[in-house]
């Protein structure tokens, strides 16, 4: 069984996870593209925690996603990033490293 990494028990990332929320308006962005309105619950690093923790607070680096949208981000048995995640990857790439 996989362990919850501390930082998502950290006020850091309880208050960002929050502030995101917030700023997508309690919406899944997935859902949104597609013209659904599905209320988010979780709030998804685009590249990884585990990989790029120099964007773990990173609001670009930070979307609202529903639990159905969220579980397509990556597959869970491999970890790997799934097409529709290396789509969202894109999106923000510039925004990332423009603010490093």
């Amino acid at each position: 069984m996989k362990q919850t990494n501390p930082f998502y028990k950290s006020k850091k990332w309880i208050n960002k996870r929050e502030n995101v929320l917030r700023r997508d308006d309690y919406e899944c962005r997935e859902c949104k593209r597609y013209g659904k309105t599905t209320v988010a619950t979780m709030v998804h690093h685009i590249f990884p925690l585990e990989h790029y923790p120099e964007y773990k607070l990173n609001s670009d680096n930070l979307i609202s996603l529903c639990s159905k949208c969220h579980e397509r981000m990556h597959d869970r048995i491999t970890n790997e990033i799934s097409e529709v995640g290396k789509r969202w990857q894109g999106r923000v790439e510039g925004a990332l490293q423009g603010r490093q």
